[in-house]
């Protein structure tokens, strides 16, 4: 996985506006657009990459045409890795001691919790798991000691003000083992290896 140094992301409730935006981002700067689309619930998604420079010139123009048709954003400079790498895509199986989760009601802020949490205290990113699936919310899954989770939970959610968003934490000192056993290997009822359709043929996601 090619990693860099710098990701912005803006979050839209535009589908016509993000894919405007997005195309404005990468023709302002040379960067690299990791992802954009479409999440739920109608919201629109642009994901970039690069040096500091270019991201934080990119993100400026997103934001320009993004305008009031803005419902978050992030930029971090110095992205940490295990943040930039669970923004992709990638799951850490370990399982520790403790379980923090911070749920927020915008995908931008969860990023921001993520990266800031992971930063300030000694603790895995389990998860990052955005929009698709929660109804356009995010959440991020911490593990390790319960101290550590109990930090990362309250470092995260210390910038969240700027976001104003709806947020909701917890941190779980000791998981049973049939979670622990059920969170290693996804957060989701319906994980990735079993049937994506609920009875009745309604979609798992929602």
């Amino acid at each position: 996985m090619k990693t860099f140094p710098a990701i912005a992301l803006i979050e839209l409730d535009s589908i016509a506006r993000g894919a405007l935006a997005g195309d404005a981002m990468v023709k302002k700067a040379p960067i690299e657009m990791l992802r954009s689309g479409t999440v739920h619930r109608g919201k629109y998604l642009v994901l970039v990459g690069g040096t500091v420079a270019a991201v934080e010139e990119s993100f400026e123009e997103g934001l320009r045409v993004a305008g009031d048709r803005l419902v978050d954003r992030v930029i971090l400079p110095d992205v940490h890795e295990q943040v930039h790498d669970a923004v992709l895509g990638a799951r850490r199986a370990e399982a520790d001691d403790a379980l923090g989760v911070i749920e927020t009601s915008t995908v931008a802020a969860t990023i921001h919790a993520a990266d800031v949490g992971v930063k300030g205290a000694a603790v895995t990113v389990k998860e990052i798991r955005l929009a698709d699936g929660l109804g356009g919310k995010g959440i991020v899954l911490f593990t390790g000691k319960v101290a550590d989770v109990e930090a990362a939970v309250a470092i995260g959610t210390s910038v969240l003000d700027e976001h104003k968003c709806d947020v909701c934490t917890t941190v779980i000192p000791s998981l049973h083992s049939e979670m622990v056993s059920n969170m290693i290997e996804t957060s989701r009822f319906f994980s990735a290896g079993r049937e994506t359709e609920r009875p009745g043929g309604v979609s798992e996601e929602g």
